[in-house]
C-alpha cells in the first residue's frame, strides 16, 4: 500500500475547531499529523497564532483543556511542524491581514495545500501562487483516494 505524505499549512481555525470537537474532520486531519501522513508546515508568527487561540481562556473551557494540556500539544504540534521562515513580504495579498501569514507559509514552504475552514477569502490568491485551497474534509477525502 502506497502511503502519500502531504505537507499543508493549518490555518488557526482548523486547528482550534480540532479540539473543540474530537468527532469533525479537523480532528482527523491532526490525527494524520500525529500519524507523520500530513506534515503542517507554519512559520513562527502563525504558531504563535496557533498557541495565542488555543490558550485563551473560552477555548479552553469548550476543549476542555487545561493550560498544561494546551502546552503538551503545542510541543506535539512543534515537533510535527515543518518550520517556515520568511525573508521576503509581498502583502497584501488578501483582505484579512491575519491570513496572510498562513499564504506566507504556504508559498515559501511550497505547500500541497492551504487547509482552511474559509476557501473563499483564499481562493484568489492561493491561485496567483498555484496553491490549492482545501477543506478539512477534502483533505482527508484526498488522502482516502
Amino acid at each position: 500500500m502506497y502511503i502519500r505524505i502531504v505537507q499543508v499549512v493549518l490555518d488557526t481555525p482548523v486547528v482550534v475547531s480540532a479540539f473543540r470537537s474530537r468527532h469533525g474532520a479537523s480532528n482527523a486531519v491532526m490525527r494524520q499529523v500525529a500519524a507523520g501522513i500530513v506534515i503542517p508546515l507554519a512559520t513562527p508568527a502563525l504558531f504563535l497564532e496557533y498557541e495565542d487561540v488555543l490558550k485563551r481562556p473560552a477555548q479552553r473551557a469548550v476543549s476542555g483543556l487545561s493550560s498544561a494540556d494546551v502546552d503538551r500539544v503545542l510541543d506535539a504540534l512543534a515537533r510535527a511542524i515543518l518550520p517556515i521562515e520568511t525573508h521576503f513580504m509581498w502583502r497584501p495579498q488578501l483582505r484579512d491581514a491575519n491570513d496572510e501569514m498562513v499564504l506566507v507559509a504556504a508559498v515559501i514552504g511550497r505547500a500541497a495545500a492551504i487547509v482552511t475552514h474559509n476557501e473563499r477569502d483564499f481562493m484568489a490568491a492561493a491561485a496567483r501562487f498555484g496553491l490549492e485551497v482545501l477543506t478539512p474534509r477534502r483533505l482527508m477525502e484526498r488522502l482516502e483516494e
